[in-house]
């Protein structure tokens, strides 16, 4: 690709500006008509001659008379657009129509391996402009789109639709997987073939983006989505707010695609000279199914955008299943032995461990009031983090600072921080309600919280960062103090929240935190630039976590999913923790009440997980046998180098008294020509294995023919360790 500047008029351009968006693998180009008016041209694998991207709109032939803005890069409303609009404004003088016309553009090396393609449009009208960035990772083949809105007018102009992207796919037949979900049932998967019309994806709680829908999706073209086969898209908006994602299947059966904030309530008034940045649509593209995608999504997340994606991770003994809000000192103590003896990094202390006047027994009262409850911890968090060290642990802190119940000390001072309507019943979520954090005192208030706590406790080593509640009433009474529109609320609430984690950040870089929000509320690549994981669900029965740590798997390398072995379900402590071993491993049991045989097996299998963490971590991961389509599920993970890998082998399905794999697992990602030995891990004591590691098989072999794990109903959890023969 030739990297320059490229700037043109409605005047001056005679000849058509082709703007090619170029992956490894992927190309979307971009051209402007004899009007000016810039269109996407074609989606799909790059040509080995650039030059010929100017021929591609020759092939094609719409006539009807909206058809020549189907497929507008970012479609305007008012003025001949009939098709769902991208951008929808009213001017400062009150007319609500706008045209964009191709300006100029940019095309600015990053490093070797990226770059960012800027394109301004304009209206010939109004001193009003649109630009539009695509920022590409070509070796990860993922780009990142966004929008960012302007104008000159000699009053404020009032955003109705502000769209992050706008896309068209001339590729016939399209395939969407949509995630819905609920507490607990986080990330269930729903495929559908799109028909024409609009289908619409969106969410409107202010707070957790992903409690009902999620801003995760899967387009596939022409067929249903494969793992190693097929173009697909994987793509998310990386918006923590309210958000909404449409396709469109036009009249020529082609796909339009628009998404961004929802503009639900979310009127936004723009002063002049002043810019409205959209939050970014990241996808990756792949020729070769889902499972390049995530690779690719996988790796560019760690090396680009996850903080310290690259880094290690803390594994841990959280308390919260333990004990729940009944705890004192002593109790902590006694679970800080325990986490000793299994051999992991950090104790947590989870919700209940504030509040004095109105005590955080229960979660009715205390939200808020983050100063330690004497009762329960009469010598402070200090004392408790001297005494995790001496154990040889560090300590982390469960942490709900955006929310507050009306029963605390913070709601009776400080009512005007509190987002409700005045006139109307307050109504809750998990008891409780949420603080504006439109407000820049609030903001102080959570950044407060979080430094406060560090302040007086600097060997404070992670943060669990909760969000439970959704926005009911909404209504900000510092937007009303301010004379601001209401219709801002939305907006400015996770732009504050962005704000606080912006000062967290400048002032304690490192420090490890998760994203906790009931659950899977919360999970995207904005907030994970502050955040080194997330929490993918409150239910960690295992069985359930192996569809849901698969669903997330094409979106989210394992490093960010936090996996807890608890006491929900039936299976076995083996199983449990076969499956939390799939990401970043922690616990929320009671360790005392291990019989000596769990307690061994979990200290050996802790031993084994530091061994091969790194390459679930940090290497590529393999999605081998589906468990919604298949009575068991296997993924593999895979070094960089391909000389080692670890492959977790489940029992999904015991309806029909199945006693065993009846076939191999063909094996991805290995090196044909090495040899490996594969040998089962995380065996129960006095239990014997039934595979023979002694064995040697090639790569080619491995992945043509594969190994039968030799899962059954007395091994319904089996994981191998692949090393090669040297």
């Amino acid at each position: 690709m030739a990297f320059g500047l490229i700037v043109g008029s409605a005047s001056l351009v005679a000849q058509p500006v082709t703007i090619p968006i170029e992956t490894e693998n992927h190309v979307i180009v971009l051209q402007t008509d004899i009007s000016n008016g810039l269109h996407t041209v074609y989606f799909g694998k790059p040509l080995a001659y650039p030059n010929e991207y100017a021929a591609v709109s020759g092939g094609y032939n719409y006539n009807d008379d909206n058809a020549g803005i189907y497929d507008a890069a970012y479609t305007p409303a008012g003025t001949w657009n009939l098709s769902e609009p991208a951008i929808q404004v009213t001017h400062a003088d009150g007319n609500k129509s706008l045209d964009l016309k191709y300006l100029r553009h940019e095309v600015k090396p990053i490093d070797a391996n990226s770059y960012l393609t800027t394109i301004v449009l304009k209206d010939p009208l109004y001193a009003f402009q649109v630009s539009l960035y695509y920022k590409v990772w070509k070796k990860e083949n993922v780009i990142e789109q966004w929008t960012e809105i302007r104008h000159s007018e000699k009053g404020p102009v009032i955003l109705r639709k502000y769209a992050s992207a706008n896309m068209y796919f001339s590729n016939k037949d399209f395939y969407l997987t949509t995630y819905n979900s609920g507490w607990a049932r986080e990330m269930q998967p729903g495929e559908t073939k799109l028909l024409p019309g609009l289908r619409s994806v969106d969410s409107k709680l202010g707070t957790r983006a992903m409690l009902l829908q999620s801003p995760n999706f899967i387009l596939s073209f022409g067929k249903p989505a494969s793992e190693n086969e097929g173009t697909v898209m994987l793509g998310q908006l990386a918006w923590c707010g309210n958000f909404k994602l449409d396709f469109e299947v036009d009249s020529y059966r082609n796909l339009r695609f628009i998404a961004g904030i929802n503009p639900y309530e979310s009127e936004y008034t723009l002063q002049p000279n002043q810019s409205f940045k959209t939050p970014s649509l990241v996808y990756a593209l792949s020729n070769s199914g889902t499972g390049e995608a995530s690779r690719g999504l996988h790796n560019w997340a760690r090396k680009y955008r996850v903080l310290d994606g690259e880094g290690e991770r803390l594994t841990l003994l959280n308390n919260w299943e333990a004990t729940y809000f009944n705890f004192d000192e002593n109790k902590l103590k006694g679970l800080f032995k325990g986490a000793k003896e299994l051999g992991v990094d950090m104790f947590l202390l989870d919700d209940g461990w504030f509040g004095n006047k109105h005590p955080r027994d229960g979660d009715t009262a205390g939200l808020g009031d983050w100063q330690e409850n004497v009762k329960k911890l009469p010598s402070g968090l200090g004392y408790l983090v001297q005494e995790a060290r001496q154990e040889g642990l560090k300590f982390g802190i469960w942490l709900e600072p955006e929310m507050v119940n009306p029963k605390s000390e913070l709601y009776e001072k400080h009512l005007d921080w509190v987002i409700r309507q005045p006139q109307r019943p307050e109504k809750y979520f998990r008891n409780q309600l949420v603080l504006d954090l439109a407000n820049p005192d609030v903001q102080d208030f959570v950044f407060g919280v979080v430094d406060n706590l560090f302040t007086k406790n600097p060997e404070l080593a992670f943060i669990k960062w909760d969000c439970n509640a959704v926005i009911y009433n909404a209504y900000s009474p510092y937007l009303q103090k301010r004379g601001l529109p209401q219709s801002h609320l939305y907006v400015e609430y996770v732009k504050g929240l962005y704000a606080v984690l912006e000062r967290i950040r400048a002032k304690y870089p490192k420090v490890p935190m998760m994203l906790c929000s009931g659950g899977g509320g919360r999970g995207d690549y904005e907030l994970l630039k502050y955040y080194t994981e997330f929490w993918p669900s409150d239910d960690t029965e295992p069985v359930e976590r192996i569809f849901q740590q698969w669903d997330y798997s094409y979106f989210f390398p394992a490093i960010v999913t936090d996996n807890h072995v608890t006491d929900w379900g039936r299976q076995p402590l083996k199983f449990r923790i076969d499956v939390a071993s799939m990401g970043k491993l922690g616990f929320d049991i009671v360790t005392s009440h291990l019989n000596a045989m769990d307690r061994s097996f979990a200290q050996q299998a802790i031993k084994n997980y530091h061994s091969f963490k790194d390459i679930v971590w940090h290497g590529d991961q393999y999605r081998l046998v589906n468990p919604h389509e298949a009575d068991i599920s296997a993924l593999l993970y895979v070094s960089r180098d391909k000389t080692r890998a670890v492959m977790f082998n489940y029992l999904v399905n015991t309806r029909y008294k199945i006693t065993a794999t009846d076939r191999p697992v063909v094996l991805n990602g290995l090196d044909p020509q090495k040899k490996y030995r594969v040998k089962e891990i995380n065996t129960y004591p006095g239990i014997a294995s039934t595979i023979d590691g002694n064995k040697e098989y090639t790569g080619d072999f491995l992945m043509k023919v594969g190994i039968n794990p030799d899962v059954t109903l007395l091994r319904t959890s089996v994981v191998l360790q692949i090393d090669e023969v040297k």
